[in-house]
C-alpha cells in the first residue's frame, strides 16, 4: 500500500498555524506576539483605570472599597509600566530593528523566543494573586514599610516574584538587541548611519542591563525581609526603610527613559517621512539620546527630595540638566517639520500629538526639579498628571503612531485613515481632559492614592472631568481595535513602501519573508532608500540578503 503524505511513515504531518506561532523563533512573529499581548494588558490596565476614575468621580464610595481600590491602582500602574509599555516597545524593536539594519533575524533567535514567553508566565503569576487572597496593594512603587509582611499580604510576594521574572525577560531581550545591532548590521551601515529608532533602542537596552539588576536586588531583599527574617528595610532591626527608595528609584528613573526613548525613536522615523524632509540634526539626535542615557542614572533622588536623605542641590541641578538633550530633540522635531510638505496621516497626527503632550509633561518635570516647588507638590495629583503626560501623552501616543506607521509593513494592509483620525481626536481630547485637571487638583492639595475625599473641598468637578476623559480614552481604544479587526479581514493592498519612506524595512515586501530580504541596496548614508530612489550615493548595485546579514 502506498505511503501517503500524511502517514506517520512519511513524517509529514501538517503543522497548525497555532503550533507555528507557539514554537516560532522568527523575530517578526515574536514581535507581533509582544505587541498583541501588550495590547491585551493595555485593555486590562485600562479597565482598572476606569474603575479607579469611576470611584473618584464623586465623593463617597461608589463600588470599590478601600482595599480593592488599593489593589486596583497598584496593579494598574504595574500593568501599564511592566506589561504594556515595555513589552509593546520591545515588540516594535523585535520586529523593526533587524529590518532596519539589514539583518535576517535577531542574534539569538531562541533566547528571543524565551524572552517573550517569560512575559505571560510572569503576568500569570502576578494576576493570580487576585484569586489567592488579594493582589499587591502598596502602589506600583511598593514603598516600605507598606510592602513589608506586617502590612501587606501574600499578593505582595506574587508581585515580587512576577517582577523578578519580568526583569529576566528584559535583560535577555536587551542583550539580544545589543548583539544584533553590533554584529549583524549590513555592510556600509556604520553606527552613524543607523536609523534614530535603532539608536534609541540601543541606548534603552544599555539602560535595561544596568538598571534592572538593581531593581532585582531590591525585590530579592524585600522578599527576604518578608519571608526569611531579613532586616534590609526594617529600622527596628537595624535596616533602613529609605534604602528601598534609593534602590527602586535608581532603577525607576532610568525606567522612565526606557519607556520613552523608543517612542522618541518612533517619532523621529514618522516626522521626516510625512514632512518630506530629512531629520534635522541627525548627529545632535544621536548625542542627545546618549546623553539622556548617561544622565538618567544621576537624577533618581529627585523623587526623594522630601525624605531629607539626599543632597538637594546636586539632584536638582542634574534634573534641570537632563532637560537640555530632551529640549534639543523637541526643537529638532519642530525644525524637521518646518517648511516641510506635511501629510497629516494618522501616524503623523499622533506624532504631533506626542509633541504637544510630551511638552506639557516635560515642563511639569522642570517645575518639579525645583526643590521648593517639589516640597509643595510631592505626593499630590500634580505628580500623577506629570507621570501620565509623559507615559500616556508620550509613550502611548508614540505607540499609536508606530501602530499606524508600521501596520502596513507587518500585515500588508492599511488601517482605515478615517477611523484613525477619529480615534486620534477622541484620544487626544480624552487624554488632556483626563490629565490636565489633575494639575489643578494637585495645586489645590489633593493627595494621590486616596479612595475618597470630602464633598466640600472643591475637587468633585475636576475629578468628574478627569473621569469623563478616561472614558473617552477607553472609547478611542475600542475604535483602534475595531479598525484592526476590519483591516485584518480585508485584502493585502499595501505595497512594499506605501509611505515613500527612507529606511531599510521598506526595501522588502509587506509583510517581509522569513529571511527578510532578497537584496539590499548599498548603504552610504542614514537614508539608503532615499539615495536609491533619487540617484544619490546609495544608488548602487544591490546585495543579496545573505551577504547583507553579517558585518
Amino acid at each position: 500500500m502506498a505511503t501517503t503524505a500524511l502517514s506517520p511513515r512519511a513524517g509529514a504531518y501538517p503543522r497548525s498555524r497555532v503550533y507555528e506561532w507557539l514554537t516560532t523563533t522568527d523575530h517578526k512573529k515574536i514581535g507581533i506576539m509582544y505587541i498583541t499581548s501588550a495590547y491585551i494588558f493595555f485593555l486590562i490596565g485600562g479597565l482598572m483605570a476606569l474603575a479607579i476614575r469611576t470611584e473618584l468621580a464623586a465623593p463617597g464610595t461608589q463600588f470599590l472599597n478601600p482595599d480593592i481600590f488599593n489593589q486596583a491602582f497598584t496593579m494598574h500602574g504595574t500593568t501599564m509600566v511592566f506589561f504594556f509599555v515595555m513589552p509593546m516597545l520591545a515588540g516594535f524593536a523585535n520586529y523593526i530593528v533587524p529590518l532596519q539594519i539589514g539583518a535576517a533575524d535577531m542574534a539569538f533567535p531562541r533566547i528571543n523566543a524565551l524572552s517573550f514567553w517569560i512575559i505571560p508566565v510572569s503576568a500569570l503569576l502576578l494576576f493570580s494573586s487576585f484569586g489567592l487572597g488579594g493582589a499587591a496593594a502598596g502602589g506600583w512603587t511598593s514603598y516600605t514599610p507598606l510592602s513589608e509582611a506586617k502590612y501587606a499580604g501574600i499578593g505582595q510576594d506574587f508581585w515580587l516574584a512576577g517582577l523578578l521574572l519580568n526583569g529576566v525577560s528584559s535583560i535577555l531581550g536587551a542583550i539580544n538587541i545589543l548583539a544584533t545591532i553590533f554584529k549583524l548590521r549590513a555592510p556600509g551601515l556604520t553606527m552613524l548611519r543607523l536609523p534614530i529608532f535603532v539608536w534609541t533602542v540601543l541606548v534603552t537596552s544599555v539602560l535595561l542591563i544596568f538598571a534592572v539588576p538593581v531593581l532585582a536586588s531590591g525585590l530579592v531583599m524585600l522578599f527576604i525581609d518578608r519571608n526569611y527574617g531579613g532586616a534590609f528595610f526594617d529600622p527596628a532591626a537595624g535596616g533602613d526603610t529609605v534604602l528601598w527608595q534609593h534602590v527602586f528609584w535608581f532603577f525607576g528613573h532610568p525606567e522612565v527613559y526606557i519607556l520613552i526613548l523608543p517612542a522618541f525613536g518612533i517619532i523621529s522615523e514618522v516626522l521626516p517621512v510625512f514632512s518630506r524632509k530629512p531629520l534635522f540634526g541627525y548627529k545632535a539626535f544621536v548625542l542627545a539620546t546618549v546623553s539622556i542615557g548617561v544622565l538618567g542614572f544621576g537624577v533618581w533622588a529627585h523623587h526623594m527630595f522630601t525624605t531629607g536623605a539626599v543632597f538637594l542641590p546636586f539632584f536638582s541641578i542634574t534634573t534641570f540638566l537632563i532637560s537640555v538633550p530632551t529640549g534639543v530633540k523637541m526643537f529638532n522635531w519642530i525644525a524637521t517639520m518646518w517648511r516641510g510638505k506635511l501629510r497629516f496621516t494618522t501616524a503623523m497626527l499622533f506624532a504631533v500629538g506626542f509633541l504637544a503632550s510630551f511638552l506639557i509633561g516635560g515642563l511639569d518635570g522642570a517645575f518639579s526639579a525645583s526643590t521648593p516647588i517639589d516640597f509643595a507638590l510631592q505626593d499630590t495629583y500634580w505628580i500623577v498628571s506629570h507621570l501620565h503626560y509623559v507615559l500616556f501623552g508620550g509613550s502611548a501616543f508614540g505607540i499609536m503612531a508606530a501602530t499606524y506607521y508600521w501596520f502596513p509593513k507587518m500585515t500588508g494592509r492599511f488601517l482605515d485613515e478615517r477611523l484613525g483620525k477619529v480615534q486620534f481626536v477622541i484620544m487626544f481630547v480624552g487624554a488632556h481632559l483626563t490629565f490636565f485637571p489633575m494639575h489643578l487638583l494637585g495645586i489645590s492639595g489633593m493627595p494621590r492614592r486616596i479612595q475618597d475625599y470630602a464633598p466640600n473641598v472643591g475637587w468633585q468637578d475636576l475629578n468628574l472631568l478627569a473621569t469623563i476623559g478616561s472614558y473617552l480614552i477607553g472609547f478611542g481604544t475600542l475604535v483602534l481595535l475595531w479598525n484592526m479587526f476590519v483591516a485584518l479581514r480585508g485584502p493585502r493592498t499595501a505595497g512594499d513602501d506605501p509611505w515613500d519612506a527612507n529606511t531599510l524595512e521598506w526595501a522588502t515586501t509587506s509583510p517581509p519573508p522569513s529571511y527578510n530580504f532578497d537584496r539590499l541596496p548599498e548603504i552610504r548614508s542614514e537614508r539608503p532608500l532615499f539615495d536609491l530612489k533619487h540617484g544619490g550615493a546609495g544608488h548602487a548595485p544591490a546585495l543579496p540578503s545573505g551577504e547583507g546579514s553579517q558585518r
